[in-house]
């Protein structure tokens, strides 16, 4: 008799809410199938209702997202853009994109976040911007960050990629910089296959926005009939998202209170069944300060050090788990030596945790017999 062959369980599996294909086929049969349509409107609705946003602008990816708002502030050669260095190329390609140079701070060893008492040290009389991605979607510290950027007349933009459904003392994360870029790649709580958004919190960059993501032309104005003809009237490029992906998106966001439940019921299985073997083995689990409330975007434990970090990744593999570790420091990578620089006093923390962190699979459709064979996987590991 042949023995039982388990089943893979993958690091994430695209979720489906339920509405999706009735959402989809709509947006076909309705023949508008391009950008700013019906479910174009619906979805920004929601998203604005969930942020707190003045405004919304869907895109087709959170990396473009990132490009709007470098276009928004008219960067140009010279200036300087502080960022984490423990983060998604994105983050910096955005802002290299225009020619700013992206200066790279260092992370927390807690939260991962980018350390906001590194950040005085980093300003220049070049800055004009500082980055915050909410790792994890656990809030960066919004207050003192805020504070310095008011200090020193610099833009606070959200790299929020992560934090849709996360807070910092009871305000939606997003709505704290001027502008926010959100994702809703296939990995994220909810998403469309690829697409994103710009949440402004500023209104007066609105209509500028808009412009930017249709290409530069005044498009947008012409179909609400207040010009009788649309021009070039700025730089931009093709930024918007169909219709159809919109369609998909709207069925993700209305199904969002059911899809967070089932992801924290997931991520708190890992924290609760695991903290004693943590405690054992040296390792450390993801921290959620006081005031924070996380989005369970992806559950994360850091290993005492690569050798072991490796082991364990092929430790779960063997037991038919896919692990996968996650950023690579961006100030010591080609393209960041080229283009970048490491804040004073670098990044020792980005470069230890970078060897350390494994993710663990998380997913709605992560069942409970799935979510114990993880964890049974994890607990049969011992740090070497």
């Amino acid at each position: 008799m042949s023995a039982t062959v388990l089943k893979s369980i993958p690091f994430t599996r695209t979720h489906v809410s339920g509405n999706e294909l009735d959402y989809l086929t709509e947006a076909v049969r309705q023949g508008f199938t391009c950008g700013d349509g019906p479910f174009t409107r619906r979805a920004t609705g929601l998203l604005k209702e969930m942020t707190g946003a003045a405004e919304a602008l869907l895109t087709t990816s959170c990396t473009h997202a990132l490009e709007m708002s470098a276009l928004l502030l008219d960067l140009r050669p010279g200036d300087e853009v502080i960022m984490p260095s423990f983060t998604f190329v994105s983050t910096a390609n955005a802002y290299a994109l225009r020619g700013a140079t992206p200066v790279f701070a260092d992370c927390r060893p807690d939260t991962l976040n980018v350390d906001e008492r590194r950040l005085e040290a980093a300003v220049t009389d070049r800055t004009r911007a500082v980055v915050v991605v909410h790792y994890a979607g656990v809030a960066c510290e919004m207050e003192a960050i805020g504070e310095l950027c008011e200090r020193h007349g610099l833009t606070l933009i959200e790299d929020n990629a992560h934090g849709l459904g996360g807070a910092y003392r009871g305000r939606p994360l997003g709505s704290f910089g001027r502008m926010a870029a959100q994702s809703f790649h296939a990995t994220k709580n909810a998403q469309c296959g690829e697409g994103g958004a710009l949440l402004l919190n500023d209104a007066a960059l609105a209509a500028r926005a808009e412009i930017i993501r249709e290409k530069g032309t005044d498009r947008g104005r012409f179909y609400r009939g207040q010009v009788d003809k649309y021009r070039w009237v700025d730089i931009g490029s093709s930024y918007l998202l169909s219709d159809v992906l919109a369609a998909q998106l709207t069925a993700q966001l209305e199904s969002f209170g059911a899809i967070q439940s089932r992801r924290h019921a997931v991520w708190r299985g890992y924290h609760e069944e695991l903290v004693d073997w943590a405690a054992e083995n040296g390792v450390s689990q993801p921290m959620v300060p006081e005031g924070c409330a996380h989005p369970a975007h992806l559950y994360y434990l850091l290993l005492p050090d690569l050798d072991n970090r490796q082991a364990f990744i092929a430790h779960l593999a063997g037991r038919g788990v896919q692990a996968v570790f996650h950023y690579q420091p961006l100030h010591a990578a080609p393209a960041g030596l080229r283009y970048g620089r490491p804040a004073p006093g670098g990044c020792p923390v980005t470069e230890r945790v970078a060897d350390q962190l494994v993710r663990l699979p998380l997913f709605p459709d992560l069942d409970e017999a799935d979510l114990a064979r993880v964890i049974d996987a994890v607990l049969t590991y011992r740090v070497r």
